[in-house]
């Protein structure tokens, strides 16, 4: 599965890397498990849902703010 691996500015202008899975790529019954409800949010502009393969849960990653290129990787989901 390919997954990517970015850096970016927090509001109190820490870095934060994050090595994460796109929504869209996740298989549908990893989504079930995970997602409770039918609430949506909307997001400002730049920001996206994503699964932070390290904290394993749900995380915002900031495009707007990104350092650098963001790498391509493969990873296997467990």
């Amino acid at each position: 599965m390919r997954a990517y691996k970015g850096t970016f500015l927090k509001k109190d202008g820490e870095r934060r890397t994050m090595r994460f899975l796109k929504l869209g790529d996740l298989p549908s019954t990893f989504m079930e498990g995970k997602i409770k409800g039918s609430q949506k949010h909307k997001l400002s502009e730049g920001m996206e849902l994503v699964w932070d393969i390290d904290e394993s849960e749900f995380r915002i990653f900031n495009h707007k703010m990104k350092v650098d290129n963001i790498e391509e990787f493969e990873y296997t989901l467990r």
